[in-house]
């Protein structure tokens, strides 16, 4: 994604339940580094949000930009990180 495009909005509140962890998730494995997708919810996130830390420590950023009662938005962006010696083994899938 270039600067002049704009960040991914994914809009889970018509998808169902079962589909809506793996559709953000794909979403955000799909984001260069620095880049950022918007997630819209009819509910706070925060079960997902535990998810992410749990499954990607240090690799993203978290910012509630509404929060409900109706509408939550929160936008999720993907940290620039390195391995140790500034080149990647390839092992991490770039994640």
């Amino acid at each position: 994604m270039s600067a002049a495009t704009t960040s991914p909005i994914v809009d889970v509140r018509e998808i169902a339940p079962r589909d809506r962890h793996p559709l953000i998730f794909s979403t955000f494995k799909g984001l260069g580094a620095s880049e950022a997708m918007e997630l819209v919810n009819d509910h706070d996130p925060k079960p997902l949000h535990y998810q992410f830390q749990a499954e990607l420590p240090g690799k993203f950023s978290w910012e509630y930009l509404e929060s409900g009662p109706d509408v939550w938005r929160v936008r999720i962006q993907r940290l620039a990180t390195g391995h140790g010696n500034g080149q990647c083994c390839g092992s991490c899938g770039g994640v």
